[in-house]
């Protein structure tokens, strides 16, 4: 006799209570547990995006000092015609210099003027003169201009560097420090939006330095990728998934395929450095190069998605069009892959913010290079937003800080614009069955 059967009905639903209560407490603490792990997830999100906000707003902005300008025509344009040469033989320079000169009531000496002078930014005569291309017509007049405040000031005014400080131990000279508080007194200076963060381009400098020429580099980059990582990826998902003939050959393609999505993005960075630079005599740091790369990085990631979408579609959906008379192809073009495009672009937007924020493949290639200029095209040199962040965050200057928390910024309303645009897109064509 069994021993089930040798308990009396009070034991048995004893037993069965007592289990019952195990299985509720063991379910509790699952879901604590699953609860906890999310809270601890979604804190140590939060704490990112803290850190990120608190050192990334500050390099939004910068410090501007506000100078009365006598353009002088003839000394600033000695030529007349307005050439790079002509300005460059001119004294943009000594202009902004005299008008600081005027506002710190002439200070006397060469050490005070020399100490004067490191104040200001170096680029501040670049400033002059493209203020002076845009407006011509203010020449031989006094205009009010802001130029940018040199970096060790402004981290002084950010309250980074201490008067109390020894003097021996600080970047700025007593000095230094009285003309500031005299400027300050005079309501010269300014706390604003950095218009060189999003209008400069790369440089050692950090009151100057930029993100422009990196983000028209991203944007080519990005462009190249998806030009070619989108056709293909579907077309190979769609020949995978609805024509090739199920044999060993597809079977090992389908298998190289998931496993190129788990390797390492360094490596693609190599091959495109062995195949297309040294192999084909492709030109170092290009958009086109890059773009060729990150495609070919993403390629993996867009065909699973994609076949995965392809194969959600209802069997029905393709039945009924069979029914009506279609071929295959129509079937595949007219029925299956508009009902799939949702998911596919899922996949396309997935690869894309991956192939977004890569660095390693585009250090291989070389868009790491020091370039000053906004590319024109994929075939100029270029480097691009996240390695312009890599660059900056092993500089030591308080402000490529800031500056580096603020591109990250920058990238990530990047990434947020084009997972908006793929969201837009997916409700337009997202259709019910």
């Amino acid at each position: 006799m069994s021993k089930i059967a040798k308990m009396s009905t009070k034991e048995v639903s004893e037993k069965i209570l007592s289990s019952i209560a195990r299985r509720h407490s063991r379910e509790k603490r699952f879901k604590f547990l699953g609860q906890a792990a999310i809270s601890l997830a979604i804190f140590f999100l939060f704490f990112l995006f803290y850190l990120i906000v608190v050192n990334g707003v500050p390099g939004l902005f910068q410090h501007y000092i506000s100078l009365d300008v006598k353009i002088d025509a003839k000394r600033i344009d000695p030529k007349g015609d307005f050439s790079d040469e002509s300005f460059f033989a001119g004294e943009a320079s000594k202009i902004v210099h005299e008008a600081l000169y005027e506002a710190l009531d002439y200070p006397d000496g060469r050490t005070e003027k020399k100490t004067a002078r490191s104040l200001l930014s170096s680029a501040s005569d670049v400033r002059l003169v493209n203020f002076v291309k845009k407006k011509p017509e203010l020449l031989d007049k006094t205009v009010k201009l802001k130029f940018a405040l040199d970096d060790d000031v402004d981290t002084f005014l950010r309250g980074y560097i201490s008067r109390d400080t020894p003097e021996s131990d600080r970047r700025l000279s007593n000095l230094a420090i009285n003309f500031v508080d005299l400027l300050n007194n005079d309501e010269r200076i300014t706390y604003e939006l950095s218009d060189y963060l999003f209008f400069g381009s790369a440089s050692r400098e950090a009151e100057i330095a930029g993100i422009k020429g990196a983000l028209f580099g991203s944007i080519l980059t990005m462009v190249v990728c998806l030009s070619i990582a989108f056709p293909l990826g579907l077309a190979t998902a769609i020949y995978l998934e609805e024509i090739a003939p199920k044999n060993w050959l597809t079977e090992m393609i389908e298998i190289n395929i998931n496993n190129l999505a788990a390797v390492p993005s360094v490596v693609f960075g190599i091959m495109g450095l062995a195949i297309f630079i040294v192999a084909f005599g492709f030109p170092r740091s290009v958009p086109l190069v890059g773009g060729v790369v990150l495609a070919l990085m993403t390629l993996p990631t867009i065909i699973i998605s994609s076949r995965a979408a392809i194969k959600a579609v209802p069997p029905s959906i393709k039945d009924a069009a069979y029914g009506i008379g279609a071929s295959k192809m129509q079937m595949i073009f007219h029925h299956v892959i508009p009902l799939a495009m949702p998911g596919m672009l899922t996949g396309t937007i997935i690869g894309m913010a991956q192939a977004l924020g890569e660095t390693a493949p585009l250090l291989m290639i070389g868009m790491v290079a020091f370039i000053v200029d906004v590319p024109g095209g994929v075939t100029e040199p270029s480097t691009a937003l996240p390695v312009q962040i890599f660059m900056w965050a092993d500089f030591a200057e308080r402000m490529f800080v800031h500056k580096t928390s603020a591109a990250i910024i920058v990238l990530l309303v990047f990434l947020l614009l084009m997972n908006f645009t793929a969201v837009v897109l997916r409700k337009k064509l997202e259709k019910r069955w």
